[in-house]
């Protein structure tokens, strides 16, 4: 069985799994994933689902140091990461922010584990310095997961989100890459 590549992009994770990078042929796939979550979750605090339009020009919006990550279990695309800016001015041009979005019927399968790892090594490849994780204070499993891959709490934000008639808390958690800048 092969293993991950180094950069995370492409190869067989175990039990049937590569993490490769998001193609257009993806789009469907991702965004049914995210507009479950949308619908049902508090993973996005969207609360409108996404046309393929819109994911369209999302994807077309990410670059290298901000790449889109899929896990194909089986052939069919079982979850999504990617990072994106924390913020635009050039001051944090060395920090990302992740998001693992893993569909319901491939929970518990080690796919989050796989596609964040994948990011990390991306981040790492892109000279980043820091990765900022911002999940919803319920969402245990994946807090329990960003800590596992060395992520530290650093804060709370409390009552800062509205999603289903009630407020959500936000936990903020951080990890520092080696490295210096490029």
């Amino acid at each position: 069985m092969a293993g991950q590549s180094e950069s995370g992009r492409s190869g067989t994770a175990g039990g049937g799994v590569i993490i490769r990078p998001a193609v257009e042929a993806d789009l469907e796939a991702l965004n049914r994933i995210f507009n479950n979550e949308v619908l049902r979750g508090t993973a996005t605090w969207d609360e409108e689902p996404w046309s393929i339009e819109r994911r369209r020009a999302w994807l077309a919006e990410h670059d290298d140091s901000t790449p889109v990550l899929v896990a194909e279990a089986d052939g069919l695309v079982a979850g999504f990461a990617y990072l994106s800016y924390y913020r635009r001015q050039s001051g944090y041009r060395f920090t990302r922010e992740n998001t693992v979005y893993v569909d319901p019927q491939h929970h518990r399968r080690g796919i989050g584990r796989r596609l964040l790892a994948a990011l990390i090594a991306e981040a790492r490849r892109a000279g980043m310095h820091a990765i900022i994780a911002m999940i919803e204070a319920e969402n245990e499993a994946s807090i329990a997961l960003h800590r596992e891959l060395g992520f530290e709490a650093i804060g709370r934000l409390r009552e800062v989100g509205f999603k289903f008639g009630r407020w959500l808390d936000d936990v903020e958690m951080l990890l520092l890459l080696d490295g210096e800048p490029r």
